[in-house]
């Protein structure tokens, strides 16, 4: 088998249809198995993943689930020379889409695994387009290769490390040979990340397949911002001891410096919007930005609070933790 295709679910809904149509209708020679790991799906998730006899399902219990160990037992029930990895909201942008993604992980001996470009879907709200542009932008046009070839830069630029260890499964691809040796570890956030940084110090190489497109974005309520960014930010910490500001004194002014910075973005746009929709982004700016810095603080200290503290914090903020126990 030359592809295991390693995809958790949970609750997927009626698009994870498409989702499933577009990876087994990818135009390539290579074998392929698609592995579908369920952590207590109580929609139809189940009866799609049926409806497709090639794709094996293996159901696991709700408080089973971790975003690195869930994913390694999908790909232990595979025998795949490389690993895909893609969520169950990422839909294959190409037929193409296989091929380019391994094909540029295989070309080179050092590469450990890779991620290919998220494009946005058409209706993900006007900000995320943005930054998913300009995120993956800042990779190359082209198939890139990384590593680290300047330890001491690495060792003292935050930015270059961040760049080095970012890596995305919901796009991915990495070799079973490596995986073996270097499984994911079992965290409850960024787990791609740190595989990456570990991958990145051992001296093997990543990739940018910037040819191996999947549509992958959220319209997510302003509300669950607050949320969001406690777990990305604790998560960001436990990788890179990373906090978002030093202070807490700082965060009115970091959320009023960047929805300044939204407030232009939405003026450039003002052809292509309506005064209501002008109105509606600007607030939506607002709340996105005030979940940032503060959910943002409160997860990037969270290394500083007692275990009680702790305790109750994720009970009543994160997302990770509700997911698990639902």
């Amino acid at each position: 088998m030359n592809v295991t295709i390693v995809i958790p679910t949970k609750n997927a809904g009626p698009m994870f249809r498409n989702v499933l149509e577009a990876v087994m209708a990818q135009d390539t020679e290579k074998s392929f198995e698609v592995i579908c790991v369920d952590s207590g799906s109580k929609d139809d998730t189940l009866n799609i993943i049926k409806d497709f006899p090639e794709v094996r399902l293996a159901q696991i219990p709700p408080q089973e689930f971790g975003h690195g160990k869930t994913r390694n037992y999908g790909a232990s029930l595979g025998t795949g020379e490389f690993i895909v990895f893609i969520t169950q909201d990422a839909l294959p942008a190409s037929d193409k889409w296989l091929d380019n993604l391994v094909n540029a992980v295989a070309a080179d001996p050092l590469c450990a695994g890779g991620f290919g470009i998220h494009y946005p879907y058409e209706d993900c709200n006007i900000f995320d387009k943005r930054d998913l542009k300009l995120h993956f932008n800042g990779f190359g046009q082209d198939n890139t290769y990384y590593w680290i070839n300047d330890w001491n830069r690495y060792r003292n630029d935050e930015g270059y490390r961040h760049m080095l260890a970012f890596y995305s499964d919901n796009n991915s691809c990495m070799r079973r040979s490596i995986w073996e040796k270097i499984p994911y570890d079992d965290v409850n956030f960024a787990e791609d990340q740190f595989w990456a940084r570990k991958i990145i110090e051992l001296g093997y190489h990543k990739v940018y397949a910037a040819h191996a497109p999947v549509y992958h974005s959220h319209n997510y309520k302003v509300s669950s911002y607050f949320r969001r960014y406690y777990d990305e930010y604790k998560g960001l910490y436990d990788l890179h001891k990373f906090i978002i500001l030093r202070s807490a004194w700082l965060i009115p002014a970091a959320i009023c410096k960047h929805i300044a910075c939204d407030l232009k973005y939405i003026k450039e746009c003002r052809s292509e919007l309506s005064v209501k929709d002008r109105i509606y982004w600007a607030f939506y700016s607002i709340g996105r930005n005030s979940g940032r810095y503060i959910g943002g603080w409160l997860g990037g200290n969270y290394h500083r609070y007692s275990n009680a503290k702790q305790a109750r914090l994720d009970r009543r903020i994160s997302q990770q933790y509700k997911q698990i126990r639902q």
